[in-house]
């Protein structure tokens, strides 16, 4: 999967706070969206109050998506989605949002969902086998 499928599949999951979400698709999400903020800060000390507005309202369409893959990474390590919250704290709470987005997800299936990286185990449930038939009369 390349960065851009991996940015459009978290705008598509616009306000999906449910499941999980590796490092990769929070990471990926994360920094493009600091480099458009950067370029758009830029250009509007260079040309003008234009792409202030325009980096005002693509911060607010990012928002949603930002705080829904933020809750899913979250959910990725096994904490609760509540723990976001802990970013209203100046600095330290940042500091601790910063460590658990690091932090590698738990492997296998967890209390939110199954295991985004995993690729050995598909999402779609599998079929239970068959018992072995009594062919014996």
């Amino acid at each position: 999967m390349n960065y851009q499928d991996t940015y459009i599949g978290v705008l598509k999951k616009y306000a999906v706070f449910d499941g999980r979400a590796g490092r990769e698709e929070f990471w990926t999400f994360t920094l493009i969206n600091l480099a458009i903020n950067v370029v758009l800060n830029v250009l509007s000390g260079v040309i003008g109050i234009i792409f202030s507005m325009i980096g005002m309202i693509f911060g607010l369409a990012v928002l949603i998506p930002g705080l829904a893959v933020g809750v899913r990474r979250l959910h990725d390590i096994g904490k609760s989605g509540w723990w976001i919250l802990i970013g209203f704290i100046p600095v330290l709470g940042w500091i601790v949002l910063l460590i658990f987005a690091l932090m590698k997800g738990e492997s296998g299936s967890n209390q939110y969902g199954p295991n985004p990286t995993d690729t050995t185990t598909p999402n779609t449930p599998q079929p239970a086998s068959m018992p072995p038939q009594n062919t014996s009369l």
